[in-house]
């Protein structure tokens, strides 16, 4: 089975970084297009970043670039997220997930393309 497994979150304060890990078994990690999502208390999923399968090229949502590095290991099964500037905003749930396909639509920001869940990991911005 597919399993992804987030780990890395914790309480920090406003302009601190964080890194996010996604450790990925069960699939062929580097035939999978890889995004992070967030979800706020209260509200729906929305995008963060996505990267293609060999990791040359990524996306951003408008709220983290600059911010935001997504970055990915394929030799040891992981994808990373960097986060930098921290703000109360980016208070969160952050899910790592893969797309089922060989299609190297890196651009996917909606969360229906995606195939894959992890459980998730909780980032909490302080101000």
């Amino acid at each position: 089975q597919v399993q992804l497994v987030e780990s890395g979150g914790g309480l920090v304060e406003a302009g601190a970084s964080l890194r996010l890990s996604c450790a990925a078994s069960g699939l062929t990690f580097s035939a999978h297009v890889m995004g992070w999502f967030r979800q706020p208390p209260g509200k729906e999923r929305e995008f963060v970043a996505s990267i293609s399968r060999g990791g040359d090229t990524t996306y951003y949502a408008d709220s983290v670039k600059g911010r935001f590095t997504i970055s990915r290991e394929n030799a040891k099964n992981t994808v990373y997220l960097r986060m930098s500037i921290l703000e109360p905003e980016d208070t969160a749930v952050y899910y790592c997930a893969a797309v089922a396909t060989s299609s190297d639509n890196y651009y996917y920001t909606e969360p229906y393309k995606y195939d894959y869940w992890g459980r998730g990991t909780q980032v909490t911005v302080s101000s």
